[in-house]
């Protein structure tokens, strides 16, 4: 064994200012060729090495900045500096109809989740330019959702007793996020690539931290000039060793597929009713290779990384919510089992979810678009083309004058909505409006919307349903953690759980 002798501190802190240069250098290079948006309000500093230092404050608390431009720019547009780019972000009602109305050839949304995780590298070229698989969730996996709950609700029974190993009736202190990851994980899968796969140990470790490999890898590519990007990608990110190490899952059960689909046809006795399914059944998919198929199913779990944790964490912190909770999925269950029809019911576990991402989302931005030619708001300001626009929408959902008591959590606010317009759909959790934007807004909406909610609101009931919670003695709600424009649950904060006492 050879022993290690560690560098003189001098040197670490030389090779960290050199690292440091080298960085500074290429962001400033970055932004110095953006679009011209001196027109625009500046939230941080406006000059060149001034806004790297303002990047980096955006990327520790993206959310500080936001709020500062929503109080200051309310209902203009502003600007603020990012890593290695200027976003512009807008506010109000008129700029979201504005987004929505654009069309695919003035502002993409397709192109600014490129800019933003670099799709063409991370999850690669073909997944990027023909998304076919969008359609199929869209369509398909809509279509399917009545049909798959008894699976979707079987694989949450038995990942949540697995997970969680309680004993009797004692309490059991488990790390919530990683606890959840693992039950939304193998629910997903459950659906994307059925039995016996989304039980595996290791594809569900492959599939829960591919997310943040690919937004790794997305940030580190995009330090670099364009022409270093797929060096950058093969060699300093982990997405090509995770594709390599999904197609060794992934690779038998899609030979074996096909060669029931030569044999017998699209309709063979037995054949899974799952997303892989889908996707080889689609002329595209027949002809892809099984990495392109790989990568297609690691995008879905990408995609399908929710926010139950939120939600959980909200109701460990107020065990008063669980009574009423827990009175509506017993009464919905025992008149209507347990479907899409009883999961439509349950009104109040829909408000709960969505009061809990009202306040606690996914993120401080929403319908991100990149303008592919210069666009005009209805303000007219100007955004030039390559310009990447954003919708503060963090800011609108705690806004006092968009929602009543906006700082206060109401686990009944939308359902509470839904009684007084007597609408059946306008405040539920997988609707979008201008005033929440959760999902985004208009066409490029999420498509996987209606089956994120009705996923979440059976694990969500089911837990309710089958246990207690609580926070450990003198913990309170544990604070989320804000990176860029990103909200994360807190990741080591731990949930108290018991089987339930009848």
């Amino acid at each position: 064994m050879q022993l290690q002798v560690p560098a003189p501190p001098n040197i670490i802190q030389g090779a960290y200012g050199l690292a440091g240069i080298v960085v500074a250098a290429l962001v400033i290079a970055k932004l110095s060729k953006r679009p011209n948006l001196d027109a625009i309000p500046t939230v941080g500093s406006s000059t060149w090495l001034g806004s790297w230092w303002a990047g980096i404050k955006y990327f520790s608390n993206g959310a500080e900045v936001l709020r500062e431009g929503y109080e200051r720019h309310k209902g203009t547009p502003f600007k603020v500096a990012e890593l290695y780019r200027w976003t512009v972000i807008a506010s109000g009602s008129q700029f979201v109809e504005d987004l929505r109305k654009a069309s695919d050839d003035e502002l993409s949304f397709a192109e600014a989740a490129n800019e933003n995780l670099k799709m063409e590298y991370t999850l690669g070229h073909d997944v990027h330019h023909n998304p076919y698989h969008v359609t199929i969730i869209r369509l398909q996996l809509t279509r399917n959702i009545g049909v798959l709950c008894p699976d979707m609700k079987d694989e949450t029974v038995v990942a949540f007793e697995e997970i969680l190993d309680l004993r009797g009736n004692e309490w059991k202190s488990v790390p919530a996020l990683q606890a959840v990851q693992k039950v939304l994980c193998r629910t997903s899968n459950r659906i994307f690539v059925g039995l016996p796969l989304c039980r595996d140990p290791d594809w569900v470790d492959l599939t829960v931290n591919f997310a943040l490999d690919v937004v790794k890898g997305g940030v580190m590519i995009g330090l670099f000039p364009n022409v270093m990007a797929p060096l950058v990608a093969r060699f300093m990110t982990n997405v090509p060793a995770s594709a390599r190490r999904g197609m060794k899952h992934l690779g038998p059960i899609i030979e074996e597929r096909r060669k029931h689909l030569e044999e017998y046809g699209k309709d063979w006795a037995d054949k899974p009713n799952d997303f892989l399914s889908w996707l080889m059944d689609d002329p595209h998919g027949s002809l892809t290779s099984v990495q392109d198929l790989t990568m297609r199913i690691l995008t879905l779990n990408f995609a399908a990384i929710h926010c139950l944790t939120q939600a959980l964490y909200t109701l460990a912190a107020n065990p008063q919510y669980m009574q009423p909770l827990r009175k509506e999925v017993e009464s919905i269950v025992e008149t209507h089992g347990w479907s899409k029809g009883a999961l439509v019911k349950m009104r109040k576990i829909d408000s709960f979810l969505k009061e809990s991402q009202r306040m606690e989302g996914v993120g401080v931005v929403g319908i991100t678009r990149k303008v592919m030619k210069d666009f005009t708001f209805s303000d007219g300001t100007v955004l030039p083309k390559g310009t990447i626009v954003t919708i503060a929408s963090e800011a609108t959902h705690l806004d006092n004058e968009v929602y009543e008591n906006a700082d206060i959590f109401d686990p009944l606010r939308f359902a509470n909505m839904r009684d007084e317009d007597g609408e059946g759909t306008k405040h539920s959790f997988a609707s979008t409006t201008p005033e929440y934007l959760l999902f985004g807004h208009g066409r490029q909406a999420c498509p996987g919307r209606f089956f994120a909610a009705n996923e979440l609101k059976s694990m969500l009931a089911w837990v309710v349903l089958s246990y207690d919670v609580k926070l450990e003695d003198g913990a309170s709600r544990p604070p989320s953690l804000y990176i860029g424009s990103a909200i994360a649950a807190h990741p080591t904060a731990k949930v108290m759980f018991r089987k339930r006492v009848h």
